[in-house]
């Protein structure tokens, strides 16, 4: 499959660590102690969302373009992008690839 790449936005815990929201895939959130763990997990959140897409015939959305972030609430938070190469082959499921 070829590579996805999509927005993910760390948000740093009141208590540490990081928790890891991916807006184009709706309900995919992780989280990690450090912001290379929090990188790490999230590119595997992303692959088994993906995965899952695939599996139920969904369609697999494209990037946000645009993210809101309300910073007012945030005391530090992070916005970069994640590439992922989910291990599926979405021609023999039927499933576009936005």
């Amino acid at each position: 499959m070829k590579s996805l790449t999509y927005t993910v936005v760390l948000e740093r815990n009141e208590d540490g660590g990081y928790t890891v929201t991916v807006p184009a895939l709706k309900g995919c959130v992780t989280q990690g102690d450090t912001i290379a763990e929090a990188l790490s997990r999230v590119k595997e959140a992303m692959e088994c969302h993906v995965e899952a897409l695939t599996v139920l015939s969904k369609r697999i959305p494209p990037d946000c373009k645009v993210v809101r972030l309300d910073a007012e609430d945030l005391s530090e938070v992070l916005v970069c992008k994640v590439t992922v190469q989910p291990d599926i082959v979405t021609a023999k499921a039927g499933v576009k690839v936005a």
